[in-house]
């Protein structure tokens, strides 16, 4: 079989002709079979070859749940059943935050952190916690875990007549300042 010269000037060719104007890409559909001059994705509905583009789509449409993300009671139940351990979370961290608004700002911080590392516990011990399930697993039982594991801990260290006092931070602190 002859070697076929690629530079060769073919009808339907996507290379510019000869007044410079660029030509849009094409794909030819042939009966016994499709010739493609120009890069393509996988196929359309009706098999012809579709165009690539380097350009982000404008509307994501096939972004997967996170693991864990589906109802957290059944489909019949009204949507606030439905999302109870987001609602659980979220009414916790709004107490949490009023009481700091009324000056209570220490058991205020300290619900909020207690309400995310109850996030944390519920991600980890139930398989489907609805909008509880924002990425990973993993991710989020660390990112609740840290998160509300710090805001408790600093809400308990807070000056003045902290409630946990840790020797060793005094120290870091006089090292670090001086």
């Amino acid at each position: 079989m002859p070697a076929e010269d690629t530079n060769a000037e073919r009808p339907g060719d996507a290379r510019a002709p000869e007044d410079g104007a660029p030509r849009a890409a094409q794909a030819s559909w042939e009966p016994d079979g499709i010739t493609v001059r120009d890069p393509v994705s996988a196929p359309d509905a009706e098999g012809r070859p579709r165009r690539t583009t380097r350009r982000f789509p404008l509307f994501t449409r096939d972004t997967a749940r996170p693991e864990g993300g589906g109802r957290a009671a059944a489909g019949d139940a009204p949507a606030p059943a439905r999302q109870w351990p987001v609602l659980t979370v979220t009414l916790l961290v709004g107490v949490g935050l009023l009481l700091t608004a009324l000056d209570v700002f220490r058991w205020g911080l300290v619900l909020v952190g207690a309400a995310l590392l109850l996030g944390a516990a519920l991600r980890w011990a139930m398989p489907r916690v609805g909008m509880l399930a924002v990425r990973s697993r993993f991710t989020d039982i660390a990112t609740y875990g840290v998160l509300g594991l710090s805001i408790a801990l600093l809400a308990l260290m807070a000056q003045p007549n902290p409630v946990l006092e840790i020797p060793f931070l005094k120290d870091t602190l006089h090292f670090t300042v001086s």
